[in-house]
């Protein structure tokens, strides 16, 4: 696992990147909240590839347990995906209403990203 840092409208944003899933439970979300935090970050862009696929299964309730422990200790996060072809009408529901808050987002790009988080 890797931070890149980007700068945009003076803030700084913590973007993950890695090879692998690094996501897959509930520590691991916890593990990462540290580290950004710790390193002065609190603004964070994942990547849906590195992420579980139970993460997008509602049922796991794993999505909103990690995602609360971001919204617990004031960390943005945009979840950068291709969310076009979402089936489950529920994540399509939890996609829109995150979008339209202040916390938790999901785009389709870096770019779109780091202007939700840097606004």
């Amino acid at each position: 696992m890797k931070i890149v840092p980007h700068t945009r409208n003076d803030r700084t944003v913590a973007e993950i990147t890695s090879e692998e899933i690094y996501l897959q439970q509930i520590e691991d979300g916890i593990d990462l909240i540290g580290n950004v935090y710790y390193q002065g970050y609190d603004h964070v862009i994942l990547h849906a590839g590195n992420i579980t696929p139970a993460f997008f299964d509602l049922r796991t309730k794993l999505a909103g347990e990690i995602l609360q422990k971001f919204t617990n200790y004031r960390i943005c996060v945009a979840i950068v995906g291709n969310w076009e072809n979402i089936t489950s009408d529920s994540l399509h529901d939890f996609i829109r209403e995150s979008n339209a808050g202040r916390q938790v987002y999901f785009t389709d790009t870096i770019d779109n990203a780091l202007e939700k988080l840097t606004r």
